[in-house]
């Protein structure tokens, strides 16, 4: 059988069929070409066309010449000539198409296989259905077989096989020669088998073993098989199809049934080979026994299908009433023939599960393990009768304790396929039984996120076979509060099944639907304050979610919750009851009701007992089950919250379709959705803030609510001024009355959220105006009836300067800070009249050294708040000098930061170096000096000039501002406060790597090693205990290396700004020491340290001159040695000298490149602006 087109020309076929297509041109003696032996195969095929493309002396074995030379000889040259340049001059239509068709018929020629057809020279349009894209591999051209066939020539793998077939009939040693180097080709082997070693099988494990030891001398790396080269992109999918193609060719023909040496002699080289040591071997073998085992499970099935059928039709034909006895007994033999072949496919699938899966199922490589995962769910699927059974599902419950995270995950993958076959859940029951507790171990434990979501996947679906214990149900249920975003998508379907399950059990107790509905009544749509039904499922969610909630507290040392346990953190940080009902929200669809929510958390408890009726009342019963407790209320305002972003978040994403594009109808309702609900937040926070504002934790919660609502829309529907001032005064009111920084931080996020609308910045700075004014006050009101500092004064002290410090940092607070008088209230009209930037100093400078230990944590607190709103007060400071910088407007009185900045020297050192207080004086230090360099390069907008309007005036305000700020607000920092600096950092340091169990580069001259420890630290260092990694030394190491990123952060920026060691390299080789010892995120902050590497750019002019190297070793060792030149280099291109014709050639401009890329310039010359350099990298630093 050969793969040929009857269109094709065949090389063997006589000359006469070659002449039938004639040229124009050659007309004399055409059988003069057929006894040239060199002429070219291609010059029959191609005709007219193929000569039309290539001069006449260009032939390839000088055919054209040859044939001048007879046409001179034999015919009238004038004529010929004549024709000649008729030809000529002809328009040359197609003369690119033959030079392309030309290379594309020059492959077939290498082999023995004849050439797709074509007509008239021109390839046939492909057909609308292209096969599967195959591997394109460079094969020699004497490549020849069942390797070139599928990947060189581009025929179907069907006609492969077919032909492959027919050529066994013919000579069965010589084909199946022919599979074997077919596989052996495939894993990279370019050694080959002869006829000889396939008669004698024997002797193939000794032959296979040759091989072995001359492909292993190689040493590859690479196969086919795990290739990322793009030409074998589809080189396993094409291999594999074509022993799949091959086994149902030969099924159809009967080869498989009549000829069994068909197979037995393939497994012997095949299964010898699946068990060699060389991964190629092995690999590639082991991939082709799967496949062939997925053919034979295909096969199995059909014989399957075809026996029952069969009897079928027997059974029909007996029940006939007039038996047509010749048919019963055909349809007997018929059926007792398939029986046969499938015992014969029973077996040869037995044999290749035996001896290569059950040793290739946990072979060493990975790669192997997936594949024979991935084939046994196939097989299982494919013939259930024979692999759905314990016996072969156990193989997949033994993998799933694999360390390959990649077999872990494919098995789970396969089992799910196979649980979401509802014809054959029965048969998993009992691998269930066994199994299950390693589901729950794997969903909850496993390393790998994404394995961990499949299995709460897959176990959603056991959960359904009802095969899941209540203990598991609940493990899996907590899953809810996971840190992984992943884990705790794909658990909220099943956390949802729970709270479905809860809910029918509390409206079976209730007496069933309805006990309910009588309970209820009709529910009103628009009407969200009267019980609804919903609300039980919103009662049954609470309680589920205080179940894991509490039980995840009780189990501090789990690994798999994460460690937030608050409720509510400040600054945008998500609780974990936030992602929770995040959720949640996904999973419930009840939940998206925020409207009605809100109902049920604002109802009056009050009325059960008032309105209630009788015990026994269903409405009573009804209202009693859906009370809640304050817990439970705060987990539903998280839900409420999530649930309005959510909704807010899905109105914008619907404003576009799936294409990108938006449409006015969607963006209108969207814009329908963001009205509503802004409109319906307006009216319930203030009712939500009356009611839980008590509550820190609720309170919080409700204040987040305020930051997704749309002001903007607020103002464009014009409602009146009093609703939005009068939620500004509910805020204000928490944040006056509340000492919980939680809540703090969410009112002045809620107070800066209000601030970015202009429309209603009026409104809102008169209330920001208001709280400067209270807050203010009750500080000189506290600090004036200070007497002794007993623990009440000092906590109310503690809290108002912490509300300052919320409240300096949403709102400018520099005319606040520096007056006396402004924010004097009436009963404070006597009070000295000190400025409020004085009153926090003196808070900082106070001693209270007669206070109790508790007493003085309030004062720690107190003084790191005082700190807080100082450094904040610089800031706005700064930012508002800069502002007169830019726009030339006089500066009549420059601030003076030094009271300040000796309150902080003090503090740091008077506490040890690893105290709180300590390190938040030394941060502020650092950054005070930083903030005020960052003036250091401010110029004047010349194009903003007010007052001084000639050039000379200019420059004199300019010289006058620099001499200013030089002397006054751009200082250095002290060698004293330098050296301090130091040992507060090594210190840290220290602290850092006993917590974290790292060693330190040893400085036997560093003074800072006598730096003072906390005595106490070192002793609960001493006390703790041998495990390393318990959650207790995860956290205490984990804030060590926050506290030493941020002081170093600090430092890196003073380093950079000039105020830190400006002239010398101290502070940077010093901190800098221990950079590959403690840890990444250290690592990552000293690289701003890092000199930026000079690079060679393009010039808009194409010459370029290097004027001037400076080295002690010239460019062109450098550029032979191939080192780095530790001399200190400077490189100027100068387009000065571009005249005198001296130009770089490509290779030493690329030489130069590199060189400027590699080499780190250490050290400027004096003729580059060396501050300029620094100044502008200053710049970009300080957000220049």
């Amino acid at each position: 059988m050969e793969l040929s087109d009857p269109h094709t020309p065949n090389p063997s076929s006589s000359p006469n069929d070659a002449s039938r297509r004639k040229s124009g041109r050659v007309k004399h003696k055409p059988v003069l070409l057929q006894s040239d032996p060199n002429a070219s195969i291609a010059s029959y095929r191609t005709g007219k066309r193929k000569r039309a493309d290539a001069p006449r002396d260009t032939d390839l074995n000088g055919q054209i010449s040859e044939e001048s030379s007879i046409h001179e000889s034999d015919g009238d040259p004038d004529e010929e000539e004549m024709k000649e340049k008729r030809r000529k001059s002809r328009p040359k239509k197609t003369s690119a198409k033959p030079a392309t068709k030309k290379q594309k018929i020059a492959k077939p020629q290498t082999t023995s296989l004849p050439v797709r057809s074509a007509v008239n020279g021109v390839k046939q349009p492909s057909k609308p259905r292209r096969p599967r894209p195959q591997a394109k591999i460079a094969i020699p051209d004497e490549g020849t077989g069942l390797f070139a066939d599928i990947f060189a020539h581009g025929h179907t793998v069907d006609a492969v096989a077919a032909e492959w077939i027919a050529r066994y009939d013919d000579h069965n040693a010589n084909a199946m020669c022919e599979l074997v180097n077919f596989v052996l080709r495939c894993t990279g082997c370019s050694l080959e088998v002869d006829v000889h070693d396939i008669e004698d099988p024997d002797n193939a494990p000794s032959k296979l073993e040759d091989l072995r030891v001359e492909y292993g001398a190689q040493e590859i790396t690479d196969y086919p098989l795990i290739s990322k080269n793009k030409a074998f992109a589809t080189f396993r999918t094409t291999m594999t199809d074509f022993f799949f193609s091959l086994i149902s060719t030969a099924h159809a023909a009967g080869v498989l049934y009549s000829d069994l040496a068909l197979i037995e002699n393939f497994e012997v080289w095949v299964i010898t080979m699946s068990s060699a040591s060389l991964r190629p071997f092995r690999h590639t073998a082991t991939v082709v026994s799967l496949a062939m085992e997925s053919a034979l499970c295909a096969v199995y099935s059909t014989l399957t299908e075809n026996i029952a059928k069969t009897v079928r039709q027997k059974e029909g034909e007996k029940k006939k009433k007039t038996v047509n006895k010749e048919r019963v007994a055909s349809l007997a033999q018929k059926a007792a023939e398939e029986e046969r072949k499938s015992g014969l496919v029973d077996d040869m699938l037995e044999t290749i599960f035996n001896t290569v899966y059950v040793n290739r199922y946990r072979d060493v490589d990975p790669r192997i393990r997936v594949d024979c995962v991935t084939a046994l769910g196939g097989w299982i699927t494919a013939a259930p009768d024979k692999f759905f059974t314990s016996n072969f599902l156990r193989y997949l419950g033994w993998v799933l304790s694999d360390t390959s995270a990649l077999t872990r995950a494919e098995v789970v993958r396969q089992l799910s396929k196979l649980y979401k076959r509802k014809e054959d859940v029965g048969r998993l029951r009992a691998f269930t039984e066994k199994f299950c507790p390693r589901f729950v171990e794997m969903a909850i434990r496993d390393a790998e996120p994404n394995i961990r979501a499949a299995t709460v996947g897959m176990l959603g679906l056991v959960r359904k076979l009802q095969l899941v214990e209540p203990n598991d149900i609940d493990s899996i249920g907590r899953l809810i509060f996971d840190s992984e975003p992943r884990v705790r998508k794909a658990v909220a379907g099943f956390f949802a099944e729970n709270i479905n399950d809860s809910y029918d059990e509390a409206v079976e107790a209730l007496g069933g639907e309805e006990g309910v509905a009588e309970a209820v009544g009709e529910e009103e749509p628009e009407d969200f304050d009267l019980p609804r039904k919903i609300w039980l499922k919103f009662k049954c969610l609470a309680e589920n979610l205080q179940s894991y909630s509490s039980e995840h507290d009780e189990e501090d040392a789990d690994p798999i919750l994460p460690a937030v346990t608050t409720a509510v953190t400040g600054s945008g940080t998500k609780s974990r009851f936030s992602l929770a009902a995040q959720a949640v929200y996904e999973g419930m669809p009840d939940v998206k009701e925020w409207e009605v929510l809100a109902g049920y958390l604002l109802y009056d408890n009050s009325a059960i007992s008032s309105n209630g009726g009788t015990s026994e009342s269903p409405e009573y019963l009804f209202r009693k089950r859906c009370l809640l407790s304050e817990y439970e209320e705060m987990l539903l305002l998280e839900v409420l919250k999530e649930s309005v972003e959510q909704r807010l978040l899905q109105a914008v994403d619907s404003e576009t379709n799936k294409k990108g594009k938006k449409s006015k109808a969607r963006i209108d309702e969207a814009r329908d959705i963001h009205e509503s609900t802004a409109l319906h937040l307006a009216q319930v926070i203030p009712q939500l803030l009356r009611k839980f504002g008590a509550n820190a934790a609720t309170a919080a919660v409700v204040l987040q609510l305020e930051h997704v609502l749309n002001l903007e829309i607020f103002e464009e529907i014009r409602q009146d001024s009093t609703t939005y001032a009068s939620l500004l005064d509910d805020i204000n009111k928490q944040f006056l009355t509340h000492a919980d920084q939680g809540v703090l931080a969410e009112a002045s996020n809620a107070i800066l959220h209000a601030r970015s609308f202009e429309d209603l910045e009026e409104v809102t700075e008169r209330k920001i105006e208001e709280l400067w004014s209270d807050t203010i006050g009750a500080l000189r009101t506290l600090v004036h009836s200070r007497k002794n500092g007993t623990a009440t004064d000092i906590r109310g002290l503690c809290n108002t300067v912490y509300r300052i410090s919320n409240l300096a940092c949403v709102a400018d607070c520099v005319s606040i800070f520096e007056s006396g008088q402004r924010a004097t209230s009436k009963k404070t009209s006597s009070i000295m009249e000190a400025s409020t930037a004085h009153i926090l100093v003196d808070l900082i400078n106070d001693k209270f050294s007669d206070l109790e230990d508790e007493v003085s944590e309030e004062r720690d607190g107190l003084i790191i708040s005082s700190i807080q709103s100082l450094l904040f007060y610089n800031m706005w400071l700064v930012r508002s000098l800069r502002i007169a910088m830019t726009a030339n407007t006089p500066i009549s009185n420059l601030p003076d930061y030094t009271p300040f900045a000796s309150a902080l020297f003090s503090i740091m050192q008077s506490r040890s170096s690893t105290n709180p207080v300590g390190l938040t004086a030394t941060g502020a230090y650092l950054d005070l000096h930083t903030l005020f360099a960052s003036l250091r390069d401010m110029k004047p907008n010349a194009e903003l000039s007010n007052d001084f309007t000639t050039p000379q005036n200019k420059k004199i305000q300019q010289h006058s501002v620099d001499i200013d700020l030089k002397s006054s607000l751009v200082r250095p920092i002290s060698s004293e406060a330098q050296s301090l600096i130091l040992n507060i950092f090594a210190a840290t340091e220290k602290h850092y790597a006993r917590r974290s169990r790292r060693k330190l580069d040893p400085a036997p001259d560093d003074a800072v090693d006598s730096a003072p420890e906390d005595s106490e630290s070192d002793l609960e260092e001493d006390d703790e205990d041998e495990d390393a990694f318990s959650e207790q030394s995860k956290t205490q190491q984990l804030l060590a290396e926050k506290q030493l990123c941020e002081l170093s952060g600090k430092m890196v920026l003073a380093v950079l700004g000039r105020v830190l060691d400006p002239e010398g390299q101290q502070v940077r080789q010093r901190i800098a020491r221990n950079k590959s010892r403690l840890g990444p995120n250290f690592r990552e902050v000293l690289t701003y340290l890092e000199e930026p590497k000079v690079r060679l750019k393009a010039k808009a002019k194409p010459r370029a001159k290097v004027a001037a190297v400076k080295t002690g070793t010239t460019n062109e060792a450098k550029a032979k040695g191939g080192k780095k030149s530790k001399s200190k280099e400077m490189v100027e291109v100068s387009s000065e000298e571009e005249s005198d014709g001296t130009e770089l050639g490509d290779d030493e401009h690329a030489a130069l490149g590199g060189e400027l890329a590699d080499d780190r310039i250490e050290e400027v010359e004096d003729d580059l602006p060396k501050a300029q350099e620094r100044d502008d990298d200053d710049d970009e630093i300080m957000g220049e």
